[in-house]
């Protein structure tokens, strides 16, 4: 039995993205992991943020760093700022949805963590404000983008703009882009496996 047409044509598009992605954007990801170990060793937290479908792939590679990827070991220090309800309706409540990731950067980010956040358009205004307050108080900022980047990509220390202007092919690379750099990461832990990272 062969495949429909257009079930192939989209596993066609996504291999031909995912080898743009590795031929044009490998130096990036490997910036990237190097930048996320180092904020860890020197006992740093990520934080992960996105709206819609990249608030779960935000979520969901925040749980990667916490819990486990490939192979046991140590816990990593990983917050996503999209899982608190009630600490999300009370800012978009009170000071607007535009605020509900900044405050939390205010909060709890120090000199020294990393805010990633997942944004295909790289044009909400909520992972605008938190770049700007994760900057201002002095947190390593990245963003994983497409359509061009959008103002976020001028607006943090690292932007991995995947070459696409289809928001599923781009959030499709965000985590395997993300799932990558855990890896990477993961492979640079000591085997211990109930050793944490600290």
């Amino acid at each position: 039995m062969t495949g429909s047409a257009p079930v192939q044509r989209r596993f066609e598009e996504v291999a031909e993205l995912a080898r743009s992605v590795s031929e044009s954007m490998s130096a990036d990801i490997e910036a990237l992991a190097d930048l996320v170990r180092a904020c860890l060793e020197r006992g740093g937290t990520l934080y992960f943020a996105g709206n819609g479908g990249s608030a779960a792939d935000a979520q969901h590679l925040a749980a990667e760093y916490v819990v486990r990827l490939e192979r046991d070991r140590g816990p990593m220090r990983a917050i996503a700022l999209t899982t608190d309800t009630s600490v999300l309706s009370a800012a978009g409540n009170d000071r607007g949805f535009d605020a509900v990731f900044e405050r939390q950067v205010q909060a709890l980010g120090r000199p020294g963590d990393v805010l990633v956040m997942h944004s295909t358009s790289g044009e909400s205004e909520n992972l605008l404000r938190a770049a700007a307050a994760a900057r201002s108080i002095g947190l390593e900022t990245v963003a994983l983008l497409a359509k061009g980047g959008g103002r976020l990509a001028s607006r943090v220390d690292l932007a991995l703009v995947v070459p696409t202007d289809s928001t599923s092919r781009a959030q499709e690379m965000h985590l395997v882009i993300g799932h990558l750099v855990c890896e990477l990461v993961e492979d640079s832990v000591r085997n211990d496996e109930e050793e944490a990272w600290d």
